[in-house]
């Protein structure tokens, strides 16, 4: 059974129209490695708290393509069974905003569990910024205000760290690189915007980017003796890490 985990800055683009978006090269991916035709997509915005204008462009976004759409709210109360909705879903797509009170409400909930099974049995999960931290170690997180800090009691399905918005947001590059170099991360993936990493198992094997020659890429941030290593991993395959 193929486990993927597609963890990104991105996934959706816009349209020029205010707040519609379309799926992405990377959301895309997504519903590619679910291999079905007709993918049951469910939405997780716990990050947010279940923003409902984000929802809806969620909703809106997929309008258009041969997917079932479902979303997983907790707010005020899980709106259905969290094991119903989750074991459901072909893809499970998570989106941003506080990684730190995503973890607090999924282990409340359930939802920690019920999303383990559901990877360990095929389902593809994926999400960006928070939606991306939350399947590895941790990483640089602004869950508690505008300075960046470390969470690091993140899912760990992925035995990695992670940073995102790797090329837009200053403080992320070098606190990452700090928090692997000190031992507070492990080995750590990183994506710029409009970027994903796709995970088979616990591999990295494929660089995505949301539009079309793109210059953005992702990066192995890595220890090498007391040096702090970065390697620009470009779209496509990934190599495997020299450490």
């Amino acid at each position: 059974m193929s486990r993927n985990i597609v963890a990104s800055s991105g996934g959706f683009v816009g349209t020029g129209l205010w707040g519609v978006m379309r799926p992405g090269r990377i959301f895309q991916r997504a519903l590619e490695l679910s291999d079905t035709d007709r993918p049951r997509v469910l939405f997780i915005l716990t990050a947010s708290g279940d923003d409902p204008q984000y929802l809806a462009a969620m909703y809106s976004a997929l309008a258009d393509t041969d997917c079932d759409v479902d979303h997983l709210a907790l707010f005020p109360q899980p709106n259905r069974p969290v094991d119903e909705a989750i074991d459901k879903a072909d893809v499970i797509w998570v989106g941003g905003g506080s990684v730190a009170n995503l973890l607090a409400l999924w282990r409340l909930h359930g939802v920690d569990t019920a999303l383990r099974t559901a990877w360990e049995s095929g389902t593809v999960l994926g999400g960006v910024s928070a939606g991306s931290i939350c399947w590895h170690v941790g990483g640089p997180t602004d869950s508690f205000g505008k300075d960046l800090a470390p969470v690091t009691d993140a899912l760990g399905f992925l035995p990695y760290g992670n940073g995102v918005h790797y090329d837009s947001e200053e403080q992320r590059r070098p606190l990452l690189q700090e928090l692997v170099g000190t031992g507070v991360l492990p080995m750590s993936y990183a994506t710029d915007d409009r970027v994903a990493i796709v995970y088979q198992g616990t591999e990295p094997v494929e660089v995505v980017t949301d539009l079309p020659d793109s210059d953005a890429a992702a990066y192995r941030v890595r220890t090498d003796g007391n040096a702090v290593i970065e390697e620009r991993l470009a779209p496509g395959p990934i190599p495997l890490s020299t450490s």
